[in-house]
C-alpha cells in the first residue's frame, strides 16, 4: 500500500518562503518527497540557501522574488513554478505583512499594502494554481484510474488573529479572517474539481522578526507565552502543512486548522477564579 503521508512526486509552491514558517515549510514537503518552488520578496538569500539544501536532498527546487500584492505578478509566479515544476499539486500561500498598530493611527496606506498581500496575494495565486491543478489532476486520473480523488491542495497561511482579539491588530486580524471565510468558500466552490483548500493558522512561531522586533526576546520568553510549555518552531509547521498537502488529508477541505499549542483555547481572564466562582 502506498504511503499516503508521502509528498513523492508532488510538485508543490510555498509563497514567501525565503524565511521563518513558510522556509520550514518548504522544507519539509522536500523531505517528504517534494520538488519545490520557493517565492520570496525580500530574503532573496534565505530562498536561494533553502532551495540548495533542497536540491541537496536530491528534489528540484527554484527560489523565484515577486510581489505578491500585485496582482501580476501572482500570475506570473504560478506561471514560472508551473513551468519549472511541470505543473502543481500543491500551493502554499504563506507570503504576509504583520502590522502592529493603534486602530485610530491607522492610514488608507497602511490598509492598502497589508490587505493586497495578505489577501489579494491569497486569492490570485490560487486562482491561477487552479488552473494548473486541475491540468495535473487529470492528467494524473488518466494514469491512475483507481485513484479518481486525484487533485491539488491549497493551504492557506492565516493566523490565531483571525479568531482572538489583540489589541493593534485591526488591519492584521482583519485580513487572516478574509483568508478563513475565503478559504471556506474555495473549497466549496472546488470540491466538483478535487481540489482541497484549508487553512493552517499558527499560534506563537519563533520567526528571525520576532528577534528584530523584540530586542529582549529569548527561547524561554517565548516559551512563557504558551500554554503547552514551548514556543512553536517553523518546523512544526512544516509538519503539519505536510499533513495538509498530502493524499492523508484527501476527505479534508474547507478546515481552519488552529495551531498553536493551546493558545486559543485558553480563556485569558486578569485573574483566577476562586473555588466558589468554578
Amino acid at each position: 500500500m502506498n504511503n499516503r503521508y508521502s509528498l513523492e512526486g508532488k510538485l508543490i509552491l510555498v509563497t514567501g518562503a525565503g524565511t521563518g514558517i513558510g522556509q520550514g515549510i518548504a522544507l519539509e514537503a522536500a523531505r517528504l518527497g517534494a520538488d519545490v518552488v520557493l517565492s520570496y520578496a525580500h530574503s532573496a538569500q534565505g530562498a536561494q540557501e533553502a532551495a540548495e539544501e533542497i536540491r541537496g536532498m536530491g528534489r528540484r527546487a527554484l527560489a523565484i522574488g515577486a510581489d505578491l500584492s500585485k496582482v501580476a505578478e501572482c500570475i506570473r509566479l504560478v506561471d514560472e513554478a508551473a513551468a519549472f515544476l511541470g505543473g502543481l499539486d500543491g500551493l502554499v500561500n504563506n507570503a504576509g505583512l504583520t502590522l502592529t498598530m493603534g486602530f485610530l493611527d491607522v492610514t488608507e496606506e497602511h490598509f492598502n499594502r497589508i490587505y493586497n498581500l495578505n489577501i489579494r496575494g491569497e486569492f490570485f495565486c490560487s486562482q491561477q494554481a487552479v488552473r494548473y491543478m486541475v491540468q495535473r489532476g487529470q492528467a494524473l486520473c488518466a494514469q491512475f484510474p483507481d485513484n479518481p480523488w486525484a487533485g491539488g491542495s491549497i493551504v492557506n497561511v492565516s493566523s490565531v488573529h483571525g479568531f482572538v482579539g489583540c489589541a493593534g491588530h485591526s488591519v492584521y486580524a482583519g485580513t487572516k479572517g478574509a483568508i478563513n471565510a475565503f478559504t471556506r468558500e474555495l473549497a466549496i466552490e472546488l470540491c466538483p474539481l478535487h481540489i482541497r483548500a484549508n487553512v493552517l493558522a499558527p499560534g506563537s512561531i519563533e520567526v528571525e522578526s520576532y528577534f528584530k522586533s523584540i530586542p529582549e526576546y529569548n527561547r524561554a520568553f517565548g516559551d512563557s507565552l504558551v500554554p503547552w510549555g514551548r514556543i512553536g518552531l517553523p518546523s512544526d509547521c512544516g509538519h503539519i502543512a505536510a499533513f495538509m498537502l498530502s493524499d492523508a488529508a484527501e476527505f479534508m477541505t474547507g478546515h481552519v486548522l488552529y495551531f498553536d499549542g493551546g493558545l486559543t483555547a485558553k480563556m485569558a481572564l486578569p485573574f483566577q477564579p476562586s473555588d466558589s466562582e468554578r
